[in-house]
């Protein structure tokens, strides 16, 4: 499973009264990492953009590198620790120390590690915290 404590809750399926055809799925609560959502079937008239996506933090590359591969198979890397899943789904894979670099005491250090982030795709947690540094 790529997310721990995660499962599906409830299935609603459209009835003889629409808006969907009779029996497609209209909502399906969910769990990721111990979190609910609730997601609904709109229809193919809307898509999946930028102005929803979900953030994973990452406690270690280890962690990033897992859940990038996972998200980016069949779908789209983007830029500094964007993606979008086979499904056209955003997600952003984040390290937990990416605010502390980049919002860090060191305005020097956290402009560089901001530089770093723009050339990246997936994070790379040591290479940050290298340009934070001065490395």
């Amino acid at each position: 499973m790529l997310f721990p404590n995660s499962r599906i809750l409830a299935v609603t399926r459209y009835g003889p009264a629409g808006p969907g055809p009779e029996g497609r799925v209209m909502t399906v609560s969910f769990e990721l990492d111990g979190r609910e959502y609730v997601a609904l079937n709109g229809g193919p008239q809307f898509t999946f953009t930028e102005a929803v996506s979900f953030q994973i933090p990452c406690g270690s590359q280890a962690e990033v590198d897992r859940y990038w591969d996972a998200l980016s198979a069949g779908g789209e890397e983007g830029q500094c620790g964007w993606l979008k899943d086979r499904f056209g789904l955003s997600w952003q894979v984040v390290p937990v120390l990416l605010p502390e670099l980049l919002g860090g005491q060191d305005t020097a250090g956290a402009q560089r590690a901001m530089q770093a982030m723009l050339q990246m795709k997936k994070l790379d947690i040591a290479a940050l915290q290298r340009a934070y540094d001065g490395g």
